[in-house]
């Protein structure tokens, strides 16, 4: 590879630069941006913000910061191109490299683990009647949103227990009030019944305010308006009305005496911790709302090796938080941040209104900070024995699959391959891929089929089998001459250990057959 050198300040010893990236180097502004890292497949590996571009992207090439970080020399060592984009601000970078990693989730970055999308509430508040569902997105719709939430089993509990307190609707009816009957929600006292005219509009949507407070913390105002709403009931001798109210108070009083008085200032606060451990990171969230403890979630993240606790603590609260249907007034935290100024600028964009990121040195504030750390530990410390006990059966799956079959190595890749038709109409394939064992979903691909007609497997499995090692030759041919890949190109380079079709001795022969060709 052919090097040059760049011109760097002269206190600044410097490492050899690829000759591809001397032109990037030299002419690199000195406005706020963003930086993307790409590798010689096209992959983004690295996404970055800086107040100064020229500066910033030249550090990487010291010897001093290669020498002290096998991290960034590894890094450097792949870059093959560097992407900028200039900003008007640093705050506008902060936003710009939030986004950026969460599309490319570079694998040199600090990210949450799982990228998939979390789970939140959605009310739908825009709606005459309002329906709760579970949502993987924030829209701009009007909608009401709470979360994000890691599990959506817990999710779902949630919403159990609030159908009880507030029957609400789930089903894709037009409410019109004079259907001639309601559905089985409604008989097991699960839905308010608008329906069947049950309920009036504006009644239903009191119910449905009622459980954003509740998910709100505000349970104080919920509680008073249900006791006055059966008092009411109460003096006007609609005694089962009166009930009905009466059994939703002591179902919520239930549910809040679970709920940790924390602090005497009626406040919303989030407080923030983590542990560390062998490059595992484990983050713990406090709700806490009206000064309780309303709930905690924990979050993993990734690719914090060699990197410093602060540095992973403003990762996370740049990714939490732009998925947050929420922001509180006061973020607690374990450590000072260097970047909590722009940080906090960016919340206030967020939340409307100021934001402080706090590290509490004394008192219940202290307290809460010390309770998350403990559960952060606590957590990640069962988290790895999971991931432990897994990694082994997996292992041990694998290599029991190896000598079954008499693969000379257990299968690192397994590509699963099937056809499906509609009474031969509407035929497609699909590619599923494992992963020493471990399903990787951005890897499935499902094939429309172009040249078969009608129901013939042996022909739709010989159409999807030609394609996916076509794929793979081209892909292969395209790296060979040093062209990057797609982002969803990089699947089709690699081959599977161990190739599966669902069928019998006919769709062994078609795969044997199209392997033969392409060997």
């Amino acid at each position: 590879m052919r090097c040059t050198l760049v011109a760097f300040p002269k206190r600044q010893a410097i490492v050899s630069v690829p000759e591809s990236l001397r032109e990037t180097l030299q002419n690199l502004p000195t406005r706020p941006g963003v930086y993307l890292m790409h590798n010689a497949q096209g992959q983004v590996i690295y996404v970055g913000k800086a107040v100064n571009l020229r500066a910033r992207v030249r550090s990487y090439f010291h010897a001093s910061a290669q020498a002290a970080s096998p991290r960034i020399a590894h890094l450097v060592r792949e870059i093959a191109r560097i992407e900028f984009i200039v900003t008007d601000s640093e705050l506008e970078a902060l936003i710009l490299e939030a986004n950026l990693i969460k599309r490319h989730r570079p694998r040199y970055n600090i990210r949450l683990k799982d990228d998939k999308r979390y789970p939140y509430i959605k009310v739908h508040w825009q709606d005459p009647f309002p329906k709760v569902t579970i949502t993987r997105r924030l829209e701009q719709d009007g909608a009401r949103y709470f979360g994000p939430f890691t599990s959506s089993a817990a999710v779902r509990e949630t919403l159990e227990t609030l159908r009880k307190l507030f029957p609400y609707l789930t089903c894709d009816r037009t409410i019109t009030g004079r259907d001639e009957r309601a559905c089985l929600y409604y008989d097991i006292h699960l839905c308010a019944g608008p329906c069947i005219g049950v309920v009036s509009r504006e009644a239903y949507r009191e119910i449905i305010a009622g459980l954003i407070k509740f998910l709100e913390g505000r349970t104080e105002e919920v509680v008073a308006d249900l006791e006055r709403r059966m008092q009411q009931a109460a003096a006007d001798l609609r005694f089962e009305e009166a009930a009905r109210y009466r059994d939703r108070l002591q179902a919520i009083a239930h549910v809040v005496e679970k709920q940790k008085i924390v602090s005497t200032l009626q406040t919303d606060q989030d407080v923030i911790a983590f542990a560390r451990e062998e490059g595992d990171a484990c983050v713990q969230v406090f709700f806490i709302r009206g000064g309780k403890l309303l709930g905690r979630e924990y979050f993993v993240l990734e690719g914090t090796e060699e990197q410093a606790d602060e540095e992973v603590l403003a990762a996370f609260l740049k990714q939490f938080y732009e998925e947050a249907a929420y922001v509180p007034p006061e973020v607690l935290l374990p450590e000072q941040i260097e970047e909590a100024r722009i940080i906090e600028q960016w919340l206030r964009q967020k939340r409307g209104d100021r934001v402080r990121l706090e590290v509490p040195r004394e008192g219940i504030g202290r307290d809460l900070v010390q309770m998350a750390v403990e559960n952060a530990a606590e957590t990640l410390a069962v988290l790895r024995a999971r991931w432990r006990s897994d990694r082994l059966r997996q292992e041990e799956a694998l290599r029991t699959l190896g000598e079954v079959l008499a693969l000379p190595r257990p299968p690192a890749r397994i590509e699963g391959y099937d056809i499906a038709h509609i009474q031969g109409r509407e035929t497609t394939g699909s590619m599923v891929v494992f992963v020493q064992g471990v399903p990787r979903k951005s890897d499935y691909r499902r094939f429309t089929l172009r040249t078969v007609q009608g129901g013939d497997d042996y022909a739709a499995l010989r159409e999807v089998l030609t394609r996916r090692f076509r794929r793979y030759a081209e892909v292969r041919q395209r790296q060979a001459r040093g062209l990057p890949l797609g982002r969803g190109e990089v699947a089709w380079a690699l081959l599977p250990d161990l190739l599966l079709v669902d069928g019998g001795k006919g769709q062994l022969q078609v795969a044997l057959e199209v392997l033969e060709r392409f060997d």
